[in-house]
């Protein structure tokens, strides 16, 4: 076989070789792709059921006048009381915040009504407590009777009167709860790995979830229910 012949039949064996080479390459690396893209998504939840450690309790109250002076005066009076009977029940007094009075003209909002005002003016004020004694708040709770009894105009919970429960130590549970929640997850995915005769791999993502605080039920708000939901996608492979 002459120079000029041989040449190209070698050149074009081996053209022929290397494609095969990267042909054999090639599937090999498609199929482990596909093997890194079989995953799993599953959720964990962490919950823990804690006492609330900081209440704000307004006490709201109202009186009405003919004499804008005469009802200043009388919130005035009220709110010593109500101050006094805070104090006496054992709150400090930098846990107790005072608002001003917030007055209204009856007559200046008739708008051209003609009809007879029985009591011109109509004012409430509110004295807010901000403390971490919870149990003293629910305690302390009847002493509204007590006031309401002295002439003093309590308004209710549909003033928003209610005590506000809240719980501001989240951050010392989270790295407990997200550990937990995460681990969860974690056998979550080895029970479908199992079952689906998969070996379970690394993590492909993660999402921490938001914390939620909520009260426990509706009788019981001094009790926060602390949840969180982590959710987490593992590689599977055979």
């Amino acid at each position: 076989m002459s120079e000029q012949v041989k040449g190209p039949l070698v050149l074009g064996a081996l053209v022929c070789l290397g494609l095969l080479g990267m042909g054999y390459l090639l599937g090999s690396s498609a199929i482990r792709f596909k093997e890194y893209e079989r995953f799993v998504t599953v959720k964990g939840l962490a919950e823990r059921e804690v006492a609330a450690d900081v209440v704000v309790w307004p006490i709201r109250f109202s009186g009405a006048d003919q004499d804008l002076s005469t009802l200043y005066a009388h919130l005035q009076k009220d709110g010593e009381q109500v101050l006094q009977s805070l104090l006496a029940h054992g709150f400090a007094r930098e846990e107790v915040t005072i608002a001003p009075p917030a007055v209204t003209d009856k007559l200046a909002q008739q708008y051209g009504n003609a009809g007879r005002v029985e009591l011109r003016y109509t004012g409430n004020q509110t004295i807010t407590v901000y403390t971490s004694k919870i149990d003293l708040v629910r305690g302390a709770q009847e002493m509204l009777v007590d006031l309401g009894k002295k002439g003093i105009v309590i308004g209710g919970a549909e003033f928003g009167q209610r005590p506000e429960y809240l719980f501001t130590k989240l951050n010392d549970l989270k790295p407990a709860m997200i550990e937990e929640a995460t681990r969860k997850a974690r056998e979550v995915a080895a029970k479908f790995a199992a079952d689906s005769h998969s070996s379970l791999g690394k993590i492909r993502s993660a999402n921490q979830g938001q914390f939620t605080v909520a009260d426990r039920d509706s009788n019981t708000p001094h009790v926060k229910n602390v949840r969180v939901v982590s959710t987490l996608e593992y590689y599977l492979s055979d």
